[in-house]
């Protein structure tokens, strides 16, 4: 008997500064080559602030405060079979910002949000559309 696959809960962190949003060129097995920003899985007894906060230090290096909610997204990866729902969360960081996940990022910088380098990973092509909770 096969089980479908479980839905999982990923948490998204966007960080600005001076109009530009920080992003990361991912390097792991899950959207390798495109650009994303902080963010990984929700673990168990986690907050969204907390987890979003933990992934900010973990990939990019920074501390993150004032964290508030933005919105959530629903994103089907149809190719690899997983289904994530986002919880995108936003704050400031504290910090300049650098590669510390050196398996998860190759590259990371500040972009305006009309200028952003391509291609987005799916999360945030999903916050981009509006294809969100409530729409944004």
């Amino acid at each position: 008997m096969n089980q479908k696959p479980k839905v999982r809960v990923g948490t998204a962190i966007i960080i600005t500064r001076d109009g530009k949003v920080l992003l990361m060129k991912r390097k792991g097995t899950r959207g390798k080559g495109t650009w994303s920003t902080p963010g990984g899985h929700l673990e168990f007894g986690e907050t969204p602030e907390q987890c979003a906060a933990r992934e900010a230090k973990e990939e990019v290096g920074v501390d993150v405060v004032d964290i508030r909610f933005r919105v959530v997204t629903n994103d089907v990866f149809e190719a690899e079979g997983k289904h994530y729902i986002t919880i995108w969360m936003e704050g400031r960081s504290i910090g300049e910002p650098f590669i510390a996940a050196e398996k998860e990022a190759e590259e990371i910088g500040w972009y305006a949000w009309d200028s952003l380098p391509q291609p987005l990973f799916l999360t945030l092509e999903n916050l981009l559309k509006e294809n969100s909770y409530p729409p944004k």
